[in-house]
């Protein structure tokens, strides 16, 4: 299993751990990964860890798709990756919640697995380099042919000879668009996910793999999870340090009846608990929500406590069928203890 941490997406103001992600490097950790919501981009930090570091592979984990168009974000990557030294950047994509998508990039919620297939297939063909691009989709079309167009607009092909396998990773939870994650993309981004709760995501995902064209299986098809982290000899106060962020996930992000994160509660047999905390959070009441988060849920997709106790609950993860397990914000000391997990 490869190991990554995640540096999340920033606050109020714009800070980078680098010091941190450097001795990720040092420890062996395979990548390092951004995120972006309404505040810093996910791109920019990239650009400043690849200068202040040799061979970590750079992941957004996730680029929004409403934030720019699969140009842009194929440019990004290219350059990213050509001045990093290649082979270094890896493409996390996913749709947030209609409110992002509407009320922040301003683009409408349309058909996201439609937009999704048409943003991988346009930075596929723009990475290759085969031919001027040129794409007939139901979400995106180049060249542009819409409302407002010239007429003028002609497939073109990249100037930059750009390293043509930057792998493309989906956020995605819908059995659709999982399903079509394995069919047109090199990995599966997931959140909040147990030790044994692939099992039930394998037969959508090896539908998707079965249309492929290109060979790959499940043996070489990515499935990244996220955990988070947190050392306390005080495991109570450990499990409550992390209720808060999945208050705000299940609870805020999201609207009402479209909220993947209260979804995922949902799968995972905590129906009740999801809409208490949604029901909580949307009234203003953060605290109690947090409150309301079960210990066993975030028992299972955390590792929190003493030392100890993280390695020992570490060891069912080995065995989950993840390839890839990104740690969410690890401070400095609890970096050192999952160095220990860097298979060498």
């Amino acid at each position: 299993m490869k190991l990554g941490i995640s540096v999340g997406y920033g606050g109020a103001e714009m800070t980078l751990p680098i010091k941190r992600v450097q001795r990720a490097e040092e420890l062996g950790f395979d990548s390092v990964w951004t995120s972006e919501t309404y505040g810093p981009d996910a791109i920019t930090p990239l650009a400043y860890i690849a200068a202040l570091t040799k061979r970590i592979r750079l992941g957004t984990s996730v680029a929004q798709i409403a934030a720019r168009t699969p140009a842009n974000l194929a440019m990004c990557a290219q350059t990213i990756d050509a001045m990093a030294g290649g082979n270094r950047m890896i493409v996390g994509l996913g749709v947030s919640g209609p409110q992002i998508v509407e009320g922040w990039y301003g683009q409408p919620w349309g058909k996201p697995n439609a937009r999704i297939r048409d943003y991988v297939t346009i930075m596929k063909k723009i990475f290759r380099r085969e031919g001027p691009v040129s794409h007939d989709g139901q979400e995106i079309s180049l060249p542009y042919k819409g409302p407002g167009s010239s007429g003028l607009g002609k497939p073109l092909k990249s100037i930059l000879h750009g390293n043509p396998n930057i792998p493309i990773f989906l956020g995605t939870s819908t059995p659709a668009n999982i399903r079509m994650t394995a069919e047109i993309a090199d990995g599966w981004s997931t959140m909040h996910l147990g030790p044994t709760s692939l099992k039930q995501y394998l037969p959508i995902i090896n539908e998707g793999l079965a249309k492929r064209t290109d060979g790959k299986t499940l043996k070489n098809f990515e499935i990244k999870a996220g955990l988070a982290v947190h050392l306390n000899n005080n495991v109570k106060e450990a499990l409550d340090a992390v209720k808060p962020m999945i208050a705000l996930y299940a609870g805020g992000m999201g609207a009402k009846g479209k909220n993947f994160h209260k979804d995922a509660m949902v799968a995972r047999g905590f129906g009740d608990a999801a809409a208490r905390i949604q029901e909580l959070y949307l009234a203003g009441r953060k605290e109690e929500a947090a409150a309301t988060v079960p210990d066993e849920y975030v028992d299972d997709e955390a590792l929190v406590g003493p030392p100890a106790r993280i390695r020992e609950r570490w060891k069912p993860w080995l065995d989950s069928g993840m390839t890839m397990m990104t740690f969410l914000l690890p401070d400095d000391e609890a970096l050192e203890i999952l160095g220990e997990f860097v298979q060498k």
